[in-house]
């Protein structure tokens, strides 16, 4: 893994890929793919929950890669039977706002495989409050969204992604309206638009504080309704499917371990969108659901994609602290619950535990400072006070105006005996988001042949050093649908070889091993994962430094090295997969990939902030990028599991 700054300037794209220029060195396979006699309806029947297409064993065949175009021909589809591979267009891992919206537009061009981790609602577009940010009120621009976005982003951010995503936020918040999508509206009957920190105008479309869940909603009925869309829950994403022709490397789809039937399924398909979102849990508190793993981001890595900016990691500095409840929970929290930026864009104000009004004393924009700020300037607090958490009080405003705009929040604080109309409420910094993740160009390309990539586990170079609150679905939105055009050209160039799916050594469940035998892995990976949380935490937390950073490296590549020693010695073999195994070895590589990242940064920028180099250097303002690991060195985490018996 090599791990640099890139030269020149901040620019993120890759240019040599750029899309027009792709459109004629695409892989080429040897047919389309039609349905014959095939609904949705038929599928449901005859496969329960999980949604599937079989190919007619006599109708397999090979056709190898080469640069030559295959004259189009149709394969027949049949729906009977069960298969542990199936073929599509396109292949979508995640089920958040980037993976349906796409889906719903290239699902009117082919067969459409939406693959999620869990239930098709558990993702962090679910988990937003705030709202999507966009320039809908006449007062408001796009050069002052822009400007906002890059004063936040630190000036890192690429200014040509800024522009297009800013400019075509506005119409892709119309599209939600059209699908479905709910918005609240102002007495005038316009849209309410609300202001978070680091925004300069009142611009967040939301519902009420659960924005991110209507969003959900209404692209899952959409999707639902889609015949071409076919959604298959707890299918864990294991590695991608990829071959290589000179310098150029495809993408052909996903190998997927469905954890309720323990049964690997393999996905053959034109396209392949990553839309896994982030990876919130290598940290110990996160307001991340527990599927944010990492997942995207380590698979493209193993596959050779560049990744690029991973040292920058968005704390929220308000999640609600348990310990300053009332009335404590029961049992630990998956994630953390996240106490919305449009708290203290309604005029919250935070408090230390004596009661002083903090945030002043750190900026002139007080509560309203970008993120980085206030979760820097509440980690200082608290150290300094040895507190375990601040005060975020809202009381002062109207309770019904509280209640309105916040009724998610205060019914789950009131849960645990406080009332946020009278009460403030106890939070602290958790991990959040991840400004980093595989490098994509305008259209949501990467250096990879047939995989796009949107959302969270994207870095498209809008967030730069610091995500802009509310951003993050725009961006999702706005990149989902950039991608649309690119994929369905990729697509059209392309053919489904549908003996392909035996090119590459199939993962296996390691039932072999006994359950006692997993049930020691299982326990002992648990311990891993909490071990691995400790370490980022107190040594790539909010502040670093590079002794720190250096100690973080050493400390995981022992705890890896150590776990993958403990698994081969219980019989573990190369092509096992596991869904906590396989989320911890994610969790490993993505771990590496920030410390890494970190490291390389001699400078403090938005969330990267060392105490060894505390300023901003305008030398500095690049990217960091970590090119393609090596495809045979490295350790099993590193490894693609189905090119182990090539190896």
């Amino acid at each position: 893994m090599a791990t640099g700054l890139v030269s020149g300037s901040s620019n993120l794209h890759c240019r040599v890929k750029l899309y027009k220029q792709r459109c004629h060195k695409e892989a080429s396979w040897a047919s389309g793919l039609t349905f014959n006699s095939c609904t949705k309806k038929d599928i449901l029947r005859s496969s329960g929950a999980s949604k599937f297409l079989q190919v007619r064993e006599h109708e397999f065949f090979r056709t190898l890669i080469t640069d030559n175009r295959t004259p189009f021909r149709t394969i027949t589809v049949s729906c009977l039977g069960n298969g542990s591979s199936k073929y599509f267009d396109f292949a979508v891992v995640g089920s958040g706002v980037a993976g349906l919206r796409y889906a719903l537009e290239v699902s009117k061009h082919g067969s459409v495989a939406v693959i999620t981790k869990a239930e098709p609602h558990e993702s962090n577009t679910n988990y937003a409050q705030g709202g999507v940010s966009a320039v809908l009120g006449p007062l408001d621009s796009i050069e002052n969204h822009m400007r906002d976005t890059i004063v936040a982003g630190a000036y890192l951010c690429d200014e040509e992604t800024v522009r297009v995503v800013c400019t075509e936020g506005p119409d892709r918040v119309r599209e939600l309206i059209a699908i479905g999508a709910s918005f609240d509206h102002g007495d005038d009957g316009n849209l309410h638009l609300a202001r978070e920190g680091g925004h300069s105008h009142h611009r967040i479309v939301h519902a009420a504080d659960m924005t991110g869940r209507e969003i959900e909603r209404a692209l899952l009925k959409a999707v639902d309704d889609n015949p071409n869309i076919f959604m298959f829950e707890h299918h864990f994403a294991i590695d991608l499917l990829t071959s290589q022709n000179g310098s150029e490397i495809y993408c052909h789809g996903v190998d997927t371990l469905n954890s309720e039937t323990q049964e690997v399924i393999r996905f053959i398909s034109k396209v392949t969108l990553l839309a896994s979102g982030g990876a919130g849990h290598i940290y110990p508190s996160t307001t991340n659901p527990p599927v944010a793993t990492g997942d995207g981001v380590a698979m493209a890595h193993r596959a050779q994609a560049v990744i690029s900016n991973m040292e920058f990691v968005q704390f929220h500095p308000t999640a609600l602290a348990d310990e300053g409840l009332p009335i404590k929970p029961t049992k630990i929290r998956d994630n953390a619950f996240l106490i919305t930026e449009a708290v203290r864009g309604d005029g919250g104000i935070l408090y230390n535990l004596g009661m002083e009004r903090f945030m002043l004393l750190y900026d002139e924009r007080a509560e309203l400072a970008p993120r980085d700020v206030v979760a820097r300037s509440i980690d200082d607090q608290l150290k300094k006070r040895s507190e375990k958490y601040v005060l975020l009080d809202i009381s002062h405003k109207p309770s019904n105006e509280i209640l309105s705009h916040f009724p998610n929040i205060a019914a789950e604080c009131l849960r645990y005996g406080l009332d946020i109309t009278r009460d403030p409420i106890p939070v602290v910094p958790a991990a959040h988001y991840m400004c980093g993740g595989v490098r994509a160009g305008l259209y949501g390309e990467t250096n990879i042949q047939g995989l796009y990539v949107a959302g969270e586990v994207a870095c498209t170079g809008l967030h730069g050093a610091n995500r802009l609150a509310s951003n993050s679905l725009l961006e999702a939105l706005v990149f989902a649908q950039r991608a649309v055009q690119p994929s369905i050209d990729h697509m059209g160039n392309s053919s489904l070889d549908i003996s392909a799916s035996a090119s590459w050594a199939r993962p296996v469940v390691p039932l072999s091993l006994g359950s006692s035998i997993l049930a020691e892995i299982t326990l002992r990976t648990r311990e891993v994962r909490e071990e691995l949380q400790s370490i980022m935490w107190e040594y790539v937390g909010i502040v670093r430094s590079t002794n720190r950073l250096k100690l973080a490296e050493q400390r995981i590549g022992e705890l890896e090295a150590e776990w993958e020693e403990y698994l081969f010695q219980k019989g573990w073999e190369l092509t096992m997969v596991g869904l906590e195994a396989c989320e911890m070895r994610n969790l490993l590589c993505c771990a590496k990939l920030v410390v890494s990242s970190a490291l390389a940064r001699h400078e403090s920028r938005g969330l990267h902030f060392t105490v060894d180099f505390p300023h901003l250097e305008e030398s500095k303002r690049r990217p960091t990028i970590i090119f393609p690991c090596s495809p045979v060195k490295g350790t099993w985490s590193s490894q693609q599991l189905h090119k182990q018996l090539h190896c």
